[in-house]
Formats: C-alpha cells, sequence, structure tokens
C-alpha cells in the first residue's frame, strides 16, 4: 500500500529566474490578482511571507472549486487538505537559461489518506497555469 509520493512538473519561462521567485518569495498576496483559477487568497496568521504564516486558498481545477490551507516552512509550502489527503509539499526550484528565462520545476510531495485516493496530478493543471500566468504578467510589466 503506497500512501505516500511525489509528481514533478518541469516548465520552461521567458522571464528571469529572480522575478517569477520574487511572486511567491514577496508578492504572493498578489498571486489570486495574476492566476485566474486561483482565488480566495485570505492570509490567517502571520504576514503573508513569513515562516509559520498560515493562508487559506480556493482554487478552480477540473471544473470544481478547492479549498485548502498552507503554511511556509522555509522556501517549502505545506497544504493540509482533509478530504484526500494528509499533507502536501510544494516545492518551486528555478534554474536560469543561458539564453534568457529560465526552468520552473514544481514537485509536490504528498500523503493519502488511503490507497484509493489517486495522485495529485489534477493539481498539475494549477501548477501549469500558475507558472504560465505568472510568466505573462512579469513579461506585460
Amino acid at each position: 500500500m503506497v500512501l505516500k509520493g511525489k509528481v514533478v512538473s518541469e516548465l520552461v519561462i521567458r522571464s528571469p529566474a529572480v522575478k517569477f521567485f520574487s511572486v511567491f518569495a514577496k508578492q504572493l498576496h498578489n498571486l489570486q490578482d495574476i492566476v485566474d483559477k486561483v482565488h480566495d487568497g485570505k492570509l490567517h496568521e502571520g504576514d503573508w511571507h513569513d515562516i509559520g504564516s498560515v493562508m487559506s486558498w480556493g482554487l478552480t481545477t477540473e471544473g470544481k472549486v478547492h479549498t485548502f490551507k498552507e503554511s511556509i516552512e522555509a522556501i517549502d509550502e505545506q497544504t493540509k487538505i482533509s478530504k484526500d489527503y494528509k499533507m502536501y509539499k510544494f516545492h518551486l526550484q528555478l534554474i536560469d537559461e543561458e539564453e534568457g528565462g529560465a526552468v520552473t520545476i514544481w514537485t509536490i510531495q504528498y500523503k493519502k489518506l488511503n490507497e484509493d485516493v489517486a495522485p495529485p496530478y489534477h493539481y498539475l493543471d494549477i501548477i501549469t497555469a500558475t507558472t504560465k500566468e505568472t510568466d505573462a504578467h512579469l513579461r506585460k510589466a
């Protein structure tokens, strides 16, 4: 019985890694204004970008609205979803490309509540949309 695992998404962006990272490290509160599938961001504890802060989000995937809470532990984000998963950890790595732009590597580590729950592949569309829309937003700025 495998209850934990990880899924990875790797995408190329045209904006510099430092600007893209800044959105998630210093402008997270603006994410709902940048990405269509992300909405209802609320801060519950701490500051938007401090370790230990707690926030909740609403997001749309596969035509359904999901809500989750997250807390920031260092650079990793931990998301707890009680219906199917005990834990999520989102990791973002950025690698500058020599010819400009960067490669984003998103990793989702997860623990399922039971073996009948599928891996969280459906969240890869959120990651893809978030990456593409954030990149487009940064290139307009």
